[in-house]
């Protein structure tokens, strides 16, 4: 009975062994490289709450918008550059029957970029439109060509990215630009393969491969052992 109670003991160890090994996987996180809008004031920039083409910006307002790769809007990058209106549309005269609306456009930088591309450097620019003209129509006086998906989602300004709209950018992807790897993935690897010693977005990593078979074995001795003591 005390060599059955061990064995049982031993084999909860092992199990709590193996969920902690798996449980020491790193989170893959993934994001998605797009043009985020926001919204200035003199207090900074605001995640704009609807999109270019229904939002309505007012006379005297500070619209911005910046290319990046984030997980979502929480984390999204800001322009760089201050929600300054007066330093924009000061030297642009009032219309009647308009508006002016300040502009501020941030390429990100290179490691955001889609593979092949450079970002153009920010620029900021005095819209005069219309009273009733939206962000998106205040962002084409000034930024154009602009580049629209089926969706209504902005996915280029001023011919920038060439392309792509929206699509999901895998963490080991990042980490390889953010090093300035010059070696590009393989096709199809992109979302999959990791740096050495870092597990890549769809697999373990290399740590929990080992840390699993060091328990294994470990169990397997252990058994051997127990087997041993019985005969």
């Amino acid at each position: 009975m005390t060599r059955g109670r061990g064995a049982r003991a031993l084999g909860t160890l092992l199990l709590a062994g193996l969920l902690a090994a798996l449980g020491a996987a790193p989170a893959q996180a993934a994001g998605y490289r797009y043009w985020s809008f926001w919204e200035g004031s003199g207090d900074g920039w605001a995640y704009a709450t609807q999109g270019p083409s229904t939002a309505r910006p007012g006379d005297g307002s500070v619209i911005g918008f910046r290319f990046a790769v984030s997980e979502d809007s929480k984390d999204a990058a800001k322009p760089r550059a201050g929600a300054d209106f007066d330093a924009v549309c000061e030297a642009t005269p009032e219309k009647d029957g308009g508006k002016r609306v300040a502009v501020v456009v941030d390429f990100g930088t290179p490691a955001d970029a889609p593979g092949g591309e450079t970002p153009p450097g920010p620029r900021t620019a005095c819209a005069s439109v219309a009273e009733d003209a939206s962000a998106g129509e205040a962002l084409a006086a000034v930024a154009k060509p602009l580049r629209y998906d089926s969706s209504a989602l902005l996915c280029g300004i001023a011919g920038y990215p060439k392309s792509g709209c929206g699509e999901q950018v895998g963490a080991g992807e990042q980490r390889r630009k953010e090093k300035g790897s010059s070696t590009p993935a393989s096709p199809g690897a992109t979302e999959n393969a990791g740096d050495s010693g870092d597990g890549g977005d769809g697999g373990p990593s290399a740590g929990l491969i080992g840390g699993v078979a060091a328990v294994v074995v470990l169990g397997a001795a252990a058994v051997w052992q127990a087997r041993r003591r019985r005969g």
